[in-house]
C-alpha cells in the first residue's frame, strides 16, 4: 500500500508524551521467593526505628502511622486503588521480590509526580469514618518496603497498630513438603492478632481453591479470628475494600481474562477478655 500524502502546509501529527510510569517489562523477576533463604534485606529493630516521614513526607507532621498492610504485595494493584479512596489512611505493602517492590517504589513515585486530579468522591455508606483528605495531590498515603513479612513483620508494625491486613493470590505452595512455606500458618497468625486491633478485617483472596480452604480452616480455629461475610462487612462500609481485592490486582485481573474463579474469605479480629 503507498504511502498516505500529507496535504501541503499540514503540520504532522504530535507524537505522544512518553509516560513516566514505570514499565514492567524493565523489572524481570521470578514469579516466587523462597522465604526461608537469607535475602539481602535491610529491616528496622523496631517499629519506633523507622523513620515513616520518608515514606510519607505529606503526612510528617501528623504522627501517623500505616493501618493498611498489603503483604506480598506484587506490582502494587490494590495499593494504588484504594491509595485515592481512603486519602487519610497510610498504607503500606511488603513485597520480598527486589525488582517487583523496586517497580512498585517508582511506580508510587511518578504517580505522586504526575497525578494532580481531585480526590474521587467516596459515597456516604463506603466513606471512611472521619475522613477529610490532608493533602490535594493522591498517592501521598501510599508506600512499599522490600521486606520478608513471615520474618520481620513485627519489625514494621506495633501491637493492635493495623486496621486491614490483606493477603492476595498468595505462593500457593503446592507440593506438602511445602505448605510450611504459606504466608498463613498457625505460628505466623500468632504475629497477624498482634498487629491488627481488635474489629480490624483480614482479607485473603485466591484462585487456588485447595488454598482457599487451607486459609479458611487455620483462621477459624485460630481464637482471635471470626469469619465474616461480605454482606456484614458492605453493610459496615467496607464495600470499596471489597470491590479493590476483587478486582485491582494484577493476579486477580490474569484470573479474569482466563475465565478463572476466585474465593475470597475474610475474618475478623476478636477480642478475648483475660481472666483474672
Amino acid at each position: 500500500m503507498a504511502k498516505r500524502k500529507r496535504a501541503p502546509g499540514a503540520e504532522p501529527a504530535p507524537k505522544p508524551a512518553p509516560s513516566l510510569l514505570p514499565q514492567k517489562r524493565h523489572y524481570r523477576q521470578r514469579a516466587h521467593a523462597n522465604p526461608f533463604s537469607d535475602h539481602a534485606l535491610q529491616y528496622p529493630v523496631s517499629p519506633g526505628d523507622v523513620d515513616w516521614n520518608t515514606h510519607y513526607p505529606a503526612f510528617a507532621a501528623s504522627g501517623k502511622t500505616p493501618e493498611f498492610a498489603d503483604v506480598g504485595c506484587g506490582f502494587g494493584g490494590l495499593l494504588i486503588a484504594l491509595a485515592p479512596l481512603y486519602p487519610d489512611t497510610l498504607m503500606l505493602g511488603l513485597e520480598i521480590r527486589v525488582q517487583v517492590s523496586q517497580y512498585v517504589e517508582d511506580r508510587i513515585a511518578a504517580l505522586r509526580a504526575t497525578s494532580s486530579a481531585p480526590l474521587p468522591a467516596v459515597s456516604e455508606g463506603d466513606a471512611e469514618p472521619g475522613a477529610s483528605s490532608s493533602t490535594s495531590k493522591p498517592y501521598q498515603n501510599v508506600s512499599i518496603v522490600r521486606a520478608n513479612a513471615m520474618k520481620f513483620l513485627p519489625n514494621y508494625f506495633t501491637k493492635h497498630s493495623l486496621s486491614a491486613i490483606f493477603f492476595l493470590f498468595p505462593d500457593p505452595h503446592f507440593k506438602a513438603r511445602k505448605h510450611k512455606a504459606r504466608i498463613i500458618s498457625p505460628t505466623l497468625l500468632a504475629e497477624y492478632a498482634y498487629v491488627l486491633r481488635p474489629g480490624g478485617i483480614v482479607y485473603t483472596i485466591t484462585d487456588v481453591k485447595d488454598l482457599a480452604e487451607w486459609m479458611k480452616t487455620h483462621l477459624m480455629a485460630f481464637p482471635l479470628f471470626d469469619y465474616v461475610d461480605q454482606e456484614t462487612l458492605r453493610e459496615e462500609g467496607k464495600g470499596l475494600i471489597l470491590d479493590a481485592v476483587w478486582n485491582s490486582t494484577e493476579e486477580g485481573k490474569k484470573v479474569e481474562r482466563n475465565k478463572g474463579e476466585k474465593w475470597l474469605a475474610c475474618f475478623r479480629r476478636i477480642e478475648v477478655p483475660r481472666e483474672e
